[in-house]
């Protein structure tokens, strides 16, 4: 077994601390060498795989270069032309979305794009709770009665009942989710999870796919000569749908949320910026801000409000209907707190009192909306590093949510047991699921999806190990160096931010507000550097470092910079503890 790094065996959080190896140091001090880039940054390349003469562009990674092309992309070449043909005959365009934050910030790129060319189109997002999931039959014959086109964006990959009942009206469908072994009759369905794709663009989400598509329809418009809407301004949507949905932040995605976050911090989008100012956001956009304060505020309507909300926020070129929209989905986000506090802490009893200890962690409850047991699943999820379910309970049938760890493919695993009749119908993602099961099959169902789970080697360890990049002092951090780090970014899922340690501080901690720490932490022999720590007093950190007194501690945490008052300071996002 791996030496635990400072000999920390079992931390404050109860994990054991993993460093980097050998090899992986003698890889960082060659790329220092070569690169005269600073050592941490080379330390967080080397873990990224990035070779001595990779640095360069990686630090810079362009759409020219990483963007695929969209005719890769089987039925793409169907799908762009339809689309185009339907805005140059100016037919009635209909655009289906699900009610999350990439289905709203995927249908909000057609509604812009269409509207820089003059077209109108009607926005249709189902009820979470009245219809559920996907397209329906209702609503597709509905729309296909007065529409030339549908297209559906996040959804539809397996709604074969629903796209055939959309008589008279094309369908085109622009997903991500797995697909299964027949598609439905829609006269394209672009999805990169289609079961005769390469898998290579799986990781895209469905913004991406449908900003390919209008890379291409844009080419189409040049072949013509007629110049196509700005795409590049539109990538502020993608980059929100990318972080929000927890894409991988590697290859073509990172350079997306990369390039989606600068144009975010121009502050051009009335939706947007409007998100962002009830939000409080007073930093420059990154990941953390799309995940945690954007993200839940535009997903806010789908779950327990208006299910169009987010998307006619992401839409909107009106600022005061942008700013009543914020306002709206910002109260909504409060009462989805306080629903979910309630939840998660049955939840939590419940799958404790069944055991965490097995590959598969689930609750299910009387009356638990539908519109938290996703947010549940996941924080079930992090506490305790096995994939989770969350079901909410109503009438005969339970409509639940799975969230999954990494190596785990959760959707292909809730897919097959769909398929084998133990659920009403189920599907999703690598990381994400969603189900519909009779009350009756519950545990049965449960039982098989922890066996397949099981084959995927979920549920071998404990806590996961904290991985660490290596060693500083708090003297050398400083807001140059976080900057020059943050260049390897952007950070998110598969692509952690860099983690340091600190050995044997002295700590000054101080409680803020119920369950936050302030520290400020030295060496003795240089400044000291300041730290936060959201939650501490929720877990054993905050108790552990608030009575410090004399004794000297190991600290582990992800750098960043602390901008307030005109002044930006480095800061350490504290992570975990351990006593020296």
């Amino acid at each position: 077994m791996t030496r635990a790094f400072l000999g920390v065996e079992a931390s404050a959080t109860g994990r054991r601390w993993i460093g980097p190896g050998a090899e992986e140091d003698r890889l960082a001090e060659a790329m220092a060498q070569a690169t005269r880039l600073p050592a941490p940054l080379c330390r967080t390349l080397v873990r990224r795989g990035v070779a001595p003469d990779e640095a360069a562009r990686f630090l810079e990674p362009t759409l020219r270069d990483l963007l695929p092309d969209p005719l890769g992309l089987k039925d793409m070449a169907t799908a762009a032309a339809r689309f185009l043909r339907a805005v140059k005959a100016r037919e009635r365009i209909a655009v289906f979305a699900d009610y999350d934050v990439d289905g709203g910030a995927s249908a909000a790129l057609l509604l812009t794009w269409l509207r820089a060319l003059g077209r109108p189109a009607t926005l249709y997002i189902p009820d979470r709770i009245d219809e559920g999931y996907g397209p329906n039959v209702p609503a597709m014959q509905e729309l296909a009665a007065t529409h030339d086109l549908i297209v559906c964006v996040d959804c539809g990959t397996l709604s074969h009942e629903p796209i055939a009942a959309a008589k008279g009206a094309d369908v085109i469908v622009l997903d991500h989710h797995l697909g299964a072994e027949t598609l439905p009759p829609a006269l394209a369905v672009v999805n990169p999870n289609r079961q005769d794709e390469t898998g290579e663009l799986g990781h895209l989400c469905a913004a991406s796919v449908v900003f390919l598509m209008l890379v291409e329809a844009n080419r189409l418009l040049r072949a013509e000569g007629m110049p196509g809407p700005d795409l590049m301004a539109m990538l502020d949507l993608v980059a929100l749908a990318t972080v929000a949905d927890v894409a991988p932040l590697t290859g073509v995605n990172r350079a997306l949320v990369r390039q989606g976050l600068k144009v975010m911090a121009r502050r051009e989008r009335p939706g947007l910026v409007a998100l962002a100012d009830v939000a409080r956001m007073t930093e420059a956009p990154n990941t953390h801000a799309l995940g945690f304060l954007l993200g839940p505020r535009v997903n806010a309507g789908g779950r327990i409000g208006q299910a169009d909300l987010g998307a006619r926020l992401l839409a909107t070129a009106d600022a005061q209907e942008a700013a009543a929209l914020a306002e709206r989905l910002d109260q909504l986000n409060t009462e989805r707190r306080e629903i979910e506090m309630q939840v998660r802490l049955a939840a939590l009893a419940q799958a404790e009192a069944r055991g965490l200890d097995g590959p598969l962690v689930w609750a299910a409850g009387e009356g638990w909306h539908p519109g938290v047991v996703g947010i549940v699943a996941a924080r079930l999820k992090e506490a305790t590093n096995r994939p989770a379910v969350v079901i909410g309970l109503d009438g005969d049938l339970g409509k639940g949510s799975g969230r999954s760890v990494s190596g785990v493919d959760l959707g292909a695993a809730v897919h097959r047991i769909a398929a084998e009749g133990l659920l009403v119908k189920g599907g999703g993602h690598k990381m994400a699921a969603g189900l519909t099961v009779d009350r009756t099959r519950i545990e049965a169902a449960m039982e098989r999806l922890a066996d397949l789970l099981t084959r995927q080697g979920a549920g071998q360890g404990g806590p996961a190990d904290l991985r660490l990049d290596g060693l500083l002092m708090p003297g050398a951090v400083t807001p140059a160096l976080i900057e020059q780090i943050e260049a390897a970014g952007p950070f998110g899922a598969a692509a952690p931010a860099p983690r340091f340690a600190f050995a044997a501080q002295a700590v000054s901690a101080r409680r803020i507000g119920e369950s936050h720490l302030r520290l400020s932490f030295g060496d003795g022999t240089g400044p000291k550097l300041e730290a936060v720590a959201f939650g501490a007093f929720d877990g054993p950190l905050g108790p552990l470092l608030e009575q410090a007194g004399a004794n000297r501690f190991h600290l582990a945490g992800r750098l960043e910079l602390n901008s307030w008052g005109g002044r930006t300071r480095a800061q350490l996002r504290l992570e975990d503890a351990a006593r020296a």
